[in-house]
């Protein structure tokens, strides 16, 4: 039965940076991302991640249905990191899937990973600390971002919330 970390905090915290230096306690490692590159800023930051990683990880690039790829790659991994749930349920909503949809991806998601031996360590951010945003589609994201960590801190055998690079835990 696979364990979850799951590492949530604001934009910039340093939650990828520590979900890495988790990571690197293992050898054969896998990284799930989630990020579509739509841009030549976004490119470029996808390269800087790229780089930072070992060598000799894995990468996947998948930006709406986590549960098929963790399916495929099964027990090949001691350890995979999924960077990040937010961008995973922006991806499904700005292709108007619905939230009950998004919400199902997540759990299903979840059930996959507890039936896989590795360690899973997934990486999304906080977004409701801030005001209530002045639009439909921003409000429909901050819901579902918070319903999703919600999901997955309840599945989570551990978590930590980052603030200025500091992690502290919240769950054990």
């Amino acid at each position: 039965m696979g364990k979850i970390t799951f590492i949530l905090g604001g934009a910039r915290s340093g939650k990828s940076t520590y979900a890495l230096l988790l990571a690197k306690r293992h050898k054969n490692v896998a990284f799930i991302a989630t990020c579509k590159p739509l841009d030549t800023e976004m490119k470029k930051r996808i390269k800087m991640h790229r780089e930072i990683r070992p060598k000799h990880w894995e990468t996947f690039e998948e930006e709406k249905d986590i549960s098929a790829r963790l399916k495929k790659i099964g027990d090949k991994f001691e350890c995979i990191v999924i960077d990040c749930l937010t961008l995973l349920a922006s991806n499904l909503l700005c292709r108007k899937k619905s939230p009950a949809f998004i919400e199902n991806k997540i759990k299903e998601m979840l059930l996959v990973i507890k039936k896989i031996k590795a360690k899973t360590i997934i990486v999304s951010n906080e977004v409701g600390l801030g005001i209530v945003p002045a639009n439909k589609l921003a409000r429909d994201f901050r819901d579902i971002a918070g319903r999703v960590n919600q999901i997955t801190a309840q599945a989570a055998q551990e978590a930590y919330f980052l603030i200025s690079g500091i992690p502290t835990r919240i769950k054990k």
